[in-house]
């Protein structure tokens, strides 16, 4: 069946108009391409013009995109985000506000050891990519912030690390390792970036994040990590080893860019500092060794 071209028009106008007023109010590229794709995916799957939208459409493309297409509690949030941004705040809808969020998946982090840290940084040859590696985890940054860091915000006198613009457009501070330090400057003699840190394959582009997800891969995979991670266990595994060595909760808040300390206590859930204190009522038990009568 054709798509109505009045549909087709009417839907360029509508992300337009959204695309507009997301980059006015100076929302993130991130942010503007999710708000666009998952508007632009509701009225696809309703076939409607924005203004014949009712509460119960987005009920049932909330109810797709669950059953349909399996997706996680934080994909539906950002759709339930998008949506609201449209018809709530540009079109002023007031049904929306009655859409309830799902019930957040209660998943504890994986956590590398830091020896299986230490397997995967000496399991790289290659100056940059371990450069990259050593940053993530020691400094705790997101894939997002270590490929777009430029060259001045290494404060080597500080031992500091600036990070600027991340999650939430907030500005902070981190830790810059010494060892770090050190791969950085022999990265930097051979590689002598200009604008950014990580420069990629494009003359003035930072180093893509799918390159470092290839990078950290590799590593794990020449380290013999079976874990099912990711580059952001690198972060997870800073902040837990931190936490472990006696750092306190709100320092790790402040050096991963938190805004609410509820986010931070989860590391609290995977560490050791506790748990290995606690006697196993197992190992206290007097057991016959096999063949004793």
């Amino acid at each position: 069946m054709a798509i109505p071209l009045r549909f087709l028009a009417s839907l360029g106008t509508s992300l337009e108009d959204l695309r507009r007023e997301l980059v006015s109010r100076k929302y993130s590229y991130k942010t503007i391409k999710g708000y666009t794709y998952y508007n632009r995916d509701f009225l696809n799957f309703t076939g409607k013009m924005p203004f014949e939208i009712e509460e119960s459409d987005i009920k049932d493309y909330l109810l797709y995109l669950v059953e349909e297409k399996q997706s996680a509690t934080s994909t539906l949030n950002q759709a339930i985000n998008a949506l609201k941004f449209y018809y709530g705040t540009m079109l002023k809808k007031k049904f929306l506000y009655e859409i309830k969020r799902p019930r957040k998946d209660k998943k504890l982090p994986v956590v590398l050891s830091k020896e299986e840290v230490a397997r995967i940084l000496s399991s790289i040859d290659n100056v940059k990519h371990k450069a990259i590696l050593m940053l993530v985890y020691s400094a705790g940054l997101r894939v997002g912030e270590v490929v777009r860091l430029k060259t001045e915000e290494i404060d080597s006198k500080r031992m500091l690390i600036h990070v600027k613009g991340s999650k939430g457009r907030k500005d902070r501070y981190t830790l810059l390792s010494e060892k770090a330090l050190d791969i950085l400057r022999e990265y930097w003699r051979k590689y002598k970036p200009a604008k950014w840190l990580f420069e990629g394959a494009k003359e003035g582009r930072y180093l893509s994040i799918r390159s470092v997800d290839k990078i950290f891969r590799n590593a794990c995979d020449k380290a013999g990590i079976k874990k099912d991670v990711s580059v952001h266990t690198l972060r997870h595994s800073f902040a837990t080893h931190l936490l472990e060595g006696g750092t306190d909760l709100r320092y790790i808040q402040e050096l991963l860019g938190h805004a609410h300390s509820k986010t931070t206590e989860i590391y609290t859930h995977v560490s050791t500092k506790s748990l290995g204190k606690i006697t196993n009522p197992l190992d206290t038990l007097n057991l016959k060794e096999r063949g004793d009568k």
